[in-house]
């Protein structure tokens, strides 16, 4: 599958003390990630990222994430419009030291993540933009200044039963 936003960087290609990339989405690539995440719309998305080779082979990427969205509340059902700020800290390793243990689920106890996988020597900018974006998103969104309020309880509950309906129309022998 291609990805709805991809900026691929070669990063052997990388200077010795990094890049600084900042990459933007067109109109098309937000219209197939707002698919993607199932928004409504995407009005701008755009990271700038400090991306720095490390030992064998490896890179790093520091920066932040800024995208304006529209969601939708789940309460009201309407769309509203939301920022997403999220900062970047992402370390990329080559495939092949993944691949070494293929059988083994590895578990961080550490603070960082593992890294992610650098593919063919090159690492995704758009889509680990994506990434944060999707990881920045509300999953309950509330339109500003909207509150859930609790449905009243029925008056009678004890007349509310599948029964109840029954007893009404019950009749009486003559």
């Amino acid at each position: 599958m291609q990805e709805p936003f991809s900026r691929p960087l070669e990063v052997n290609a990388l200077p010795q003390d990094g890049e600084t990339v900042t990459i933007e989405a067109n109109a098309k690539e937000r219209a197939a990630l707002a698919a993607f995440l199932k928004l409504p719309s995407i009005e701008a998305l755009t990271a700038t990222l400090m991306v720095k080779p490390t030992a064998g082979g490896g890179a790093r990427a520091t920066g932040a994430v800024h995208g304006d969205v529209t969601q939708t509340c789940v309460v009201t059902l309407e769309p509203f419009p939301a920022t997403v700020e999220e900062e970047v800290d992402v370390r990329f390793a080559p495939l092949a030291d993944a691949a070494r243990r293929p059988n083994e689920e590895t578990v961080s106890m550490g603070e960082e993540d593992e890294p992610d996988p650098i593919v063919d020597g090159r690492i995704d900018l758009g889509a680990l933009a994506a990434e944060f974006l999707a990881l920045g998103l509300d999953p309950y969104p509330r339109k500003p200044g909207v509150e859930f309020a609790q449905p009243p309880e029925p008056e009678a509950a004890a007349e509310a039963t599948p029964f109840a309906v029954l007893k009404g129309d019950r009749k009486t022998p003559s």
